[in-house]
């Protein structure tokens, strides 16, 4: 299809835009030609195509380019990578050609991204896990290959209105569980912070648009009152000669819910979301750190602060290499206002990440950069072990993004840092792999202590070890950090490999026994019903004795019944009459895999767009699937919801923004349905609301008489608690959808003394 001349106008401009950005990170006119060559090539490869949303498909290239060099300060060859990193994936072109033409390195950075763009279009389960490993290890080689996936996956958010449902649920599932932590341990704050919104807005547009409201309407006023607080602060720190900007900032949309989600708090209740950041110019010849405490004590001299919000990130950075001086103090006008307080190159850092380092590298303070480099070091250790299972695998790096850190001190006083949680004989593979290996006990701030002992901030450890120690295999049961687990296991693996061998022998026998073939379905069976994530676990587990094959037989035939059924519908859909043969007999367990019904069941049940609508009689009307709503999140009519077909081929349905849903739409996309609550749903659906107000005669007597005689809803479960004239607790409930809850909450705020009533998580006891 041939662009018109309004794309092609559009195009030049977006390029002119790209042109002018590129100037302020390119050094000479022949890094400037690379770029210029870039685009006039993937413009060529990319002639006449268009994206699903109808633009020409060129201003993709284009904007990820703008990303890679404004938000991230990349250079030339990440901004060439940029422009030609759809190329090889989408056209005829191959990376030798990419090389031949601009050379090793941009070609080495296209080639990356290409496997990566390859990994994540994949669907099914572990293969899926397998290549997000891929990706991951692509920080080995050059971490601008996920810098520019990031920009990447931004201007793909930016664009995700175009995309059909499920393809939505997937790409931002994906991108809270692993692009978002990524963009927050490499210190890309502004891109990890749109990220979120992004979610958050499409997720929950009506409360994005509810707290965007209120917090334009808090910002206008106290807008005057800023101003008042900003001024004496600007006068002390002219008067002390700095040069420098105050700037004002406000807590994000995302930032806000999720305090108010998790923290159980209401808006008005929130008192960071204005703030103030100050950024000055380092005086000549003294310590920026000294600086930024010398400003922070400008400041808490005229305001005062509240010491247990002080966050000092100029001592000790951040992983991600963020350096400021966070304080809160109160204003003249009796509120608390946080003040951040950061260099110019702090305040780099701060926006464009591991990216601003290079610029910063060659002068300055490099601790920051150690930060990081020390949090790559960590990554590595992860990727040491190239059989650990992908699923495992990519689990523990989602936790190692996501961990806080700690710091402790060896008995000279030495720092070292380690993940929150981290025991003591984590501590000794920290300092050398032979005191690991040789540790019998521990001594904490001078008390003896078990290896097993989980160190707190501020520690201070010492190791005892003897010669005739050695690994224990219930060291693996407590060690938190990668790199001392795969000490142990290395050392322990021909110990555990004698067990794998013993443990399949023992099973290879069982089965034989009852006339079964070991295969890959058996094997999945046994996996879930013994709760083990690998063969070489469940093996092990056998030949240690940990699982019994007594019961095996009533193992393998559990819910055989319901496999049959699927297969002999997939059999009809696929129009095969040959029911009566042999082989049928066995056929769901020899000839069908869970990839086959998953397909099968979507594309013959569910059409194109995965739809699945939920009625009261727990299927989709005309078909076989089941449906049950998720024991995590127990969502209810009205909620915005995902759908997830499991090992018992039953849609189970999570709320949107639940954490197992995101964790699974990342690893599990060929799983998604697109479900829907029926207009005609009679059902009702477990809830709780919360509630606080002071204590008085009768008021838990009105709470049930308004739920149930009132409004006609079914308590299952009441818990209330007083103290100090003070009522707290719970109401699990049956609703038939939100529109009910939020009628219950209505009426119940209007009693006298409720002073909080709100739905929260039916897992979050209290």
């Amino acid at each position: 299809m041939d662009f018109t001349k309004e794309d092609i106008n559009l195009i030049n401009k977006e390029f002119e835009e790209l042109k002018l950005m590129s100037l302020k990170r390119i050094a000479s006119q022949k890094e400037f030609d690379v770029v210029l060559k870039a685009f006039e090539f993937a413009n060529q490869a990319h002639k006449g195509i268009r994206r699903r949303s109808g633009e020409p498909y060129i201003l993709h290239p284009i904007s990820v380019a703008k990303i890679v060099v404004s938000e991230i300060g990349l250079g030339y060859k990440s901004i060439a990578a940029a422009l030609l990193h759809d190329v090889v994936e989408d056209t005829e072109y191959t990376v030798e050609d990419i090389s031949r033409l601009f050379g090793e390195k941009i070609a080495s950075l296209v080639d990356g991204l290409t496997k990566i763009k390859a990994a994540m279009d994949n669907d099914g389960g572990t293969l899926q896990a397998e290549n997000f490993k891929r990706i991951i290890l692509t920080l080995n080689d050059d971490v601008r290959v996920v810098l520019i996936k990031l920009a990447d996956r931004l201007h793909n958010i930016r664009t995700i209105d175009s995309m059909p449902e499920y393809k939505k649920d997937k790409i931002l599932s994906e991108t809270m569980y692993l692009f978002v932590p990524l963009a927050h341990r490499l210190g890309l704050y502004n891109i990890k912070s749109e990220m979120e919104n992004i979610w958050f807005k499409t997720r929950y547009p009506e409360t994005y648009s509810e707290i965007v409201a209120k917090t334009d309407a808090l910002i206008k006023e106290k807008g005057e009152a800023m101003e008042n607080f900003i001024e004496p602060i600007s006068k002390a720190l002219t008067d002390a000669g700095y040069e420098f900007v105050i700037l004002r900032r406000t807590k994000s949309p995302y930032s806000i819910w999720h305090k108010i989600e998790h923290k159980h708090v209401i808006f008005e209740d929130i008192y960071d979301i204005c703030g103030t950041r100050i950024i000055f110019k380092p005086k000549a010849d003294l310590d920026e750190r000294a600086q930024c405490w010398h400003i922070y004590s400008l400041v808490t001299g005229i305001y005062t602060p509240k010491p247990d919000r002080l966050r000092d990130w100029v001592t000790r950075p951040k992983s991600n290499g963020y350096e400021a001086l966070h304080c809160t103090v109160m204003s003249n006008g009796g509120g608390w206002v946080e003040v951040q307080i950061r260099s110019e190159r702090m305040n780099a850092v701060a926006e464009k990440g591991i990216a601003a380092h290079w610029n910063y590298k060659d002068h300055g303070d490099k601790n920051s950069e150690k930060e990081m480099e020390h949090w790559l070091d960590m990554v590595r250790d992860v990727l040491e072990n190239p059989d650990a299972n992908a699923l495992e695998f990519l689990d523990k790096f989602h936790d190692s993004l996501l961990s806080k850190e700690i710091y402790v001190f060896t008995p000279k006083g030495e720092s070292k840092s380690l993940p929150k949680g981290s025991t003591a004989l984590d501590f000794a593979y920290c300092i050398h792999s032979h005191i690991g290996n040789r540790a019998i006990a521990a001594k904490v701030n001078l008390k003896l202590v078990p290896l097993s002992k989980v160190l707190q901030n501020g520690d201070q450890v010492e190791i005892i070890t003897a010669n005739s120690q050695k690994p224990q295999a219930q060291w693996l049961d407590f060690l938190k950090t990668p790199k001392a687990r795969n000490y142990v296991y290395e050392y322990l693996k021909e110990e555990i490999n004698d067990s794998i061998r013993k443990g399949r022998e023992i099973l290879d026998n069982e089965l034989a026994k009852l006339g079964v073939k070991v295969h890959r379905n058996v094997l999945n069976k046994l996996l879930k019903e013994y709760n083990v994530k690998t063969k070489e676990e469940l093996y092990n587990k056998i030949s240690t004795g940990l699982i019994s094959l007594k019961d095996l037989d009533k193992v393998l035939r559990k819910n055989n019944q319901n496999k049959n059924v699927i297969y002999w519908t997939l059999k009809l859909f696929k129009n095969n009459n040959n029911s009566s043969s042999d082989n049928d007999a066995n056929a769901p367990e020899e000839e069908i895999t869970n990839e086959q019904i998953y397909t099968e069941l979507i594309k013959n049940q569910l059409g194109k767009n995965r739809d699945f609508i939920i009625n009261g009689n727990k299927n989709l009307a005309g078909g076989s699937i089941t449906y049950r709503v998720a024991d995590c999140c127990y969502p209810i009519p009205g909620d915005a919801i995902v759908g997830f077909i499991n090992d018992n081929h039953e849609v189970v349905v999570h709320k949107k923004s639940c954490p197992n849903a995101i964790n699974l739409a990342s690893v599990q996309g060929d799983r998604i349905v697109n479900a829907k609550w029926s207009k005609n749903t009679v059902e009702s659906f477990l809830a709780r609301i919360q509630i606080l107000g002071m204590d008085r005669i009768g008021i838990l007597n009105e709470l049930t008489k308004i739920t149930t005689l009132m409004l006609n809803i079914n308590i299952r479960r009441i818990s209330v608690a007083s103290h100090d004239n003070i009522f707290e607790g719970f109401i699990d409930c049956y609703v038939k959808s939100t529109e009910d809850l939020n009628i219950l909450l209505e009426h119940i705020r209007k009693i006298k003394g409720i002073e909080n009533v709100k739905r929260i998580d039916i897992k979050d006891e209290q």
